[in-house]
């Protein structure tokens, strides 16, 4: 890899972006993370909603009283290099940062006298679910294991261990022969995926959980709602039983790696026909006349490097 990455300040080579084992994020999970999609226009490279992912992830590092050694300006311009420095084909930022070693390396859950290491690496991402997924729509389970509730954690932070519960809800769809899980929370209702917003479409409205079913409160989640008011739906923030999603006219999710993803069955019923539905099909293609530039209302969403 002849890119860099941003370690703690300055761009290191690949093979120099090293961590040692003893630091708490690792043992942990005491990490809060983003995820950031870089699209290659005619008219150059653009980071998507770049301030808007730097804020939440600031925001992240605040619920675990980690302190970040730069400002939101540095975050962002450091983002802004190691894409200039990527591979052709880099995509996708992740910036990253977590407890790191203790002055005495001594082991132990406390992190208050704990340095915070900042990274954040450019790479490539592709299509999340897969080409035929985003085609012919993704095939999904309910998963057996429930979503954390917010008394449990704090869910509207990108926190690193979060996802171990993710992970296994992600292993279940595979083993299932499917492309992804959701969940539900301990209330029994539609949380998220595993990694994606949920929104179902019924009569022409759009449906989509509330950030207190315990999802994350997605940028492209924000993005979807704000073009289909464009576009003339009705958006609606509820909680959504299993049973509705079966019943929906269209279902599909959202995320930055998922961008727009349609659903085309879930625990083997299909939604509706099966087919991309013409509301998941219109947001899709005004999400990508967005993010490629296309669109003047939008410019502000769109950070040139």
């Amino acid at each position: 890899m002849k890119s860099k990455i941003w370690m703690d300040g300055k761009l290191v080579n690949w093979e120099d972006a090293k961590v040692h084992v003893l630091a708490h994020g690792f043992h942990y999970g005491t990490g809060v993370f983003e995820g950031i999609r870089v699209y290659h226009t005619p008219q150059g490279k653009y980071i998507f909603r770049l301030r808007d992912h730097m804020v939440r992830f600031m925001n992240s590092a605040k619920v675990l009283q980690m302190k970040l050694p730069y400002t939101l300006d540095e975050l962002c311009e450091a983002c802004r290099d190691v894409v200039r420095t990527a591979d052709a084909d880099g995509d996708y930022l992740r910036p990253l940062a977590f407890y790191g070693v203790h002055p005495e390396f001594k082991i132990g859950l406390n992190p208050s006298r704990l340095p915070t290491n900042v990274t954040i690496i450019c790479t490539h991402m592709g299509v999340y679910m897969g080409k035929d997924q985003v085609e012919q729509g993704a095939n999904i389970i309910t998963s057996s294991w429930e979503k954390y509730n917010n008394r449990a954690a704090a869910l509207n932070a990108k926190v690193s261990g979060h996802y171990v519960n993710s992970v296994l809800a992600k292993l279940e769809a595979i083993q299932r022969g499917c492309d992804e899980a959701l969940m539900l929370n301990s209330n029994g209702n539609v949380a998220e995926g595993t990694g994606e917003n949920v929104f179902m479409v019924k009569n022409g409205k759009l449906l989509t959980p509330p950030v207190s079913a315990g999802i994350l409160e997605g940028i492209t989640r924000d993005c979807i709602m704000i073009m289909a008011r464009e576009l003339g739906h009705e958006v609606v923030e509820k909680d959504l039983t299993r049973s509705e999603l079966y019943m929906a006219d269209e279902v599909f999710m959202t995320g930055t790696a998922a961008e727009i993803s349609p659903i085309r069955s879930i625990d083997n019923r299909l939604v509706a026909d099966g087919s991309i539905g013409p509301v998941t099909k219109a947001l899709k293609d005004k999400f990508n006349s967005v993010v490629t530039g296309q669109e003047p209302r939008y410019k502000a969403w769109l950070d040139k490097v």
